[in-house]
């Protein structure tokens, strides 16, 4: 279903409801399967927001944040040797992963607004978010992976594949 279709059914008050709800820390919840839906919506939504971005603009040029060269000199400090092209999950999600992680994400919680959200990340940089290729990381590790993409070029294939395809379209016209 289209998440418009969804927030249209909601009506103005359920859909004001529902954005309020998401603003609300997780402890207030349980496992309420309404509230994963409208997590899960939010994190497409912005998942999909993104890779029209990168497919728009040359990601090289891309400012995400206004700590962006703070989150990725931590990033390269911290994880000097880490692979950004083609991620392993086990780096991300490993018992031995979260302990690594965790010092780095807790480092800008008074820096990024919502550090710890869950939010889509792809493993391969060069493809779109499908369900084999993506994983769900917190707000930061997405920061701090799409900016040393953006920044070492590994996200320019997306745009490049972008442009070449607008131009094939606009030539058979």
């Amino acid at each position: 279903m289209d998440t418009g279709d969804v927030l249209a059914s909601l009506g103005v008050e359920g859909a004001t409801a529902a954005a309020h709800a998401l603003s609300l820390p997780a402890e207030a919840y349980g496992n309420d399967a309404q509230l994963e839906v409208m997590w899960a919506m939010k994190a497409y939504n912005h998942a999909e927001v993104y890779f029209n971005l990168i497919s728009s603009v040359d990601p090289k040029f891309l400012k995400l944040t206004k700590s962006d060269d703070m989150i990725y000199t931590k990033f390269r400090e911290d994880f000097p040797d880490f692979d950004i092209k083609i991620l392993d999950p086990e780096l991300l999600k490993s018992p031995e992963a979260k302990e690594k992680w965790r010092p780095f994400c807790n480092h800008f919680e008074h820096l990024v607004e919502d550090f710890n959200y869950g939010t889509l990340l792809r493993l391969d940089c060069e493809k779109d978010y499908t369900e084999e290729n993506t994983i769900f990381a917190t707000r930061i590790q997405f920061f701090a992976i799409e900016i040393a993409r953006n920044r070492e070029g590994y996200n320019s294939v997306v745009y490049n594949t972008s442009v070449k395809t607008k131009q094939q379209k606009k030539e058979q016209c």
